[in-house]
């Protein structure tokens, strides 16, 4: 028994490490991400962070239904009002030429597997809510959201290389890509858990009273 564990355990850290790679060498790899988080899912790490997460009312309730949206009509979502979430969101998948449909998606055994799901499944409207760019040194600071928010170790694997990466390839960036980071995590400490808004249900809101709700302040650099 002890062998098969200590196998399979092997087996989760190469995912990880090949997810890691892929990312060192290429940023634009969307596909590596999932890989680094499948191989981290069973690790003491996530296992606290699902536990302090869950820990917060609003997200033990969500975590408790389930709750788990359609795949978005973009046709009709791109109706919205101007100023809305839905406004925003149908400019933003049409400026970034991105597929909102394009995570790989768990199968939802258990409190973990539920919120990672719903975390890749509302990635882009992280992006929207919170202001932070599309771009690599963007997405590190909505990794630094993240992080303050939930605290799973994902960001931490992926802001580590992407410092490392800046630091090597383009250590011009470096200020930049710090100060994205510093504002995602003072962010992300200071707004209302992300995890635990049912953002499909409410399109037509504006977006500017989602941000007002939820405590968030964009001071970076895409705001639509």
């Amino acid at each position: 028994m002890f062998l098969k564990d200590l196998r399979g355990l092997n087996l989760e850290f190469l995912n990880t490490l090949k997810g890691a790679i892929t990312l060192f060498i290429d940023p634009g790899r969307a596909d590596a991400t999932p890989d680094i988080e499948d191989g981290m899912i069973n690790i003491k790490a996530t296992k606290l962070a699902i536990e302090y997460i869950k820990s917060k009312p609003e997200v033990a309730q969500i975590i408790q239904e389930r709750y788990i949206a359609s795949p978005p009509d973009m046709e009709a979502i791109g109706k919205c009002p101007e100023g809305s979430l839905g406004y925003a969101f149908a400019k933003y998948i049409k400026d970034t030429g991105f597929d909102p449909n394009y995570y790989r998606g768990l199968k939802i055994t258990d409190d973990t597997s539920y919120i990672l799901h719903r975390l890749r499944q509302t990635h882009d409207i992280w992006h929207v809510v919170t202001g932070l760019g599309f771009d690599v040194n963007g997405e590190l600071g909505l990794q630094a959201f993240c992080l303050a928010q939930i605290r799973i170790p994902l960001p931490i694997i992926l802001l580590a290389g992407g410092l490392m990466r800046t630091l090597i390839n383009a250590p011009e960036q470096m200020d930049n890509l710090l100060t994205q980071i510093a504002i995602g995590y003072r962010m992300g400490a200071k707004a209302k858990p992300l995890i635990a808004q049912k953002w499909e249900e409410n399109w037509d809101k504006p977006l500017s009273q989602w941000r007002s709700e939820l405590g968030i302040e964009p001071t970076s650099v895409y705001i639509p």
